[in-house]
């Protein structure tokens, strides 16, 4: 039976017969090509029907609204953890929208289908004289403020977080910034690429030889986002156990730095800083990826003594061990070219599917390095549903990560889609107290949209 990690290459060719068509012929939702070399795949996950959303929906976070007036990915990526079980989110937009709608791909915005699921939109005019007084009207409805403007912009727009929470003393006011609302650098334009870079990520990442590589993704964003979504919860927590609101000033470049652990200490240490190690690590060896004899790549930690041994003696070097080159973990670090050179060489004499069996059979912490196609073909991806297909109305269906984490007893929940630029800004005003008339009148003065 061929392996999960195999059927990546092939399962986007479907038989149309499945859905009634012409049996054999192409699925309509996905196509495989290879041209030049170069690999493009656009699958169904296929097997079972579209999560269908519920806006009646309830989830462990209900009756919490937030205000996200954040743009890009943070604080997207940190109101979908709330949106995602139950908080109610408002993004309140400019006319132009948050830009990651116009992130797009295949001529999609699927950023934002990903990202604002569960959310709902309203247009405000920010530079209209009006859009003060409607801000303030909302906040005094609402558990949590966000903003990502560059530092001092709120205060700019005179409704800085001493004016938002005089109006609602109960309000979490979030500044998310690439720097922080203080120091040297927190007036500058802060991207999460500047930030990887600055926070000695970049340095980190890469190989020997070759430049400081920035991640293909926003993941300064993301883990920022992630710290987010906890810090509101904090201080909500803190908030509902007799305190106030507070302030919380979050900047990518510390969420970031963060993840470098105790870099910092083992400087100070050692007074060395590390060369970049590729897929190689400092810490602990044999740790690499590999190449196999048909092309494809391995996974591989020896983290722990015990899996080290495993490895030696799955690729018959069982030898290594009484090597004094080998025989501890520092030592293996220091002589990690020769580990590498020993179990390199046996997997580049196997197809990966030969070495994974093997490796598995002892017992060693080794996987495939998949592509995306190689994911949505696993079955434990399938079976877990670590990827679901949801409703849109768009595509019909579109992929996406499902809800994370998965709580036993309150699970999130899918209420809506990505909304439309404005869908809700009737809906919203008229909660917050706006009669039918006045916002006939902010719509004609341009003031929300």
């Amino acid at each position: 039976m061929e392996p999960p990690w195999e059927r990546g290459r092939l399962a986007c060719f479907f038989s149309k017969e499945r859905a009634g068509g012409t049996p054999g012929a192409l699925h309509p939702g996905c196509a495989y090509m290879e041209m030049n070399g170069a690999r493009s795949a656009m699958q169904d996950t296929g097997l079972t029907p579209p999560i269908k959303f519920n806006p009646a929906a309830s989830g462990p976070l209900g009756g919490i609204r937030v205000l996200d007036l954040t743009r890009m990915v943070a604080g997207n990526m940190l109101s979908l953890q709330l949106a995602d079980f139950g908080a109610d989110i408002i993004k309140v937009e400019p006319p132009s929208g948050d830009p990651l709608r116009d992130w797009r791909d295949g001529g999609h915005a699927l950023h934002w289908k990903t990202y604002a699921r569960n959310k709902r939109s309203i247009v405000l005019n920010f530079r209209h004289a009006g859009a003060k007084a409607v801000l303030l009207r909302l906040a005094a409805t609402a558990d949590v403020f966000m903003e990502s403007f560059r530092p001092g912009t709120l205060e700019k727009m005179e409704i800085a977080p001493e004016v938002l929470l005089k109006a609602n003393p109960a309000l979490v006011v979030v500044r998310l910034s690439g720097f922080g609302q203080t120091g040297p650098y927190a007036p500058l334009p802060g991207f999460g690429t500047l930030v990887e870079a600055m926070s000695g990520f970049a340095d980190r990442n890469g190989f020997p030889d070759r430049e400081p590589v920035l991640p293909p993704l926003a993941l300064a964003d993301m883990i920022a986002g992630l710290y987010g979504a906890f810090a509101v919860m904090t201080a909500l927590r803190a908030r509902d156990r007799g305190g106030r609101g507070q302030v919380v000033d979050l900047s990518l470049l510390e969420a970031m730095f963060s993840v470098l652990g105790p870099e910092a200490a083992i400087y100070r240490q050692t007074g060395a800083i590390k060369d970049r190690t590729g897929s190689g690590s400092q810490t602990s060896a044999p740790r690499n990826v590999y190449r196999c004899q048909d092309g494809r790549y391995v996974a591989l930690s020896g983290s722990t003594e015990a899996m080290a041994r495993r490895i030696f003696a799955a690729i018959g070097r069982a030898d290594m061990t009484a090597d004094p080159r080998f025989a501890s973990n520092a030592a293996r670090v220091q002589h990690r070219s020769l580990v590498d050179e020993a179990v390199g060489g046996w997997f580049a004499a196997r197809p990966r599917e030969e070495a994974l069996q093997t490796m598995r059979k002892a017992g060693v912490t080794a996987g495939p390095v998949y592509t995306i196609a190689d994911a949505i073909a696993d079955g434990h991806f399938r079976e877990r549903r670590v990827l679901v297909d949801v409703e849109d109305a768009d595509l019909g269906a579109v992929p996406m990560h499902n809800i994370v984490p998965r709580l036993s007893q309150s699970a999130g929940t899918w209420r809506r889609p990505a909304p439309r630029l404005g869908e809700h800004t009737e809906a919203v005003l008229a909660e917050a107290g706006f009669e039918g008339e006045a916002i006939a009148r902010l719509r004609e003065d341009g003031a929300v949209g």
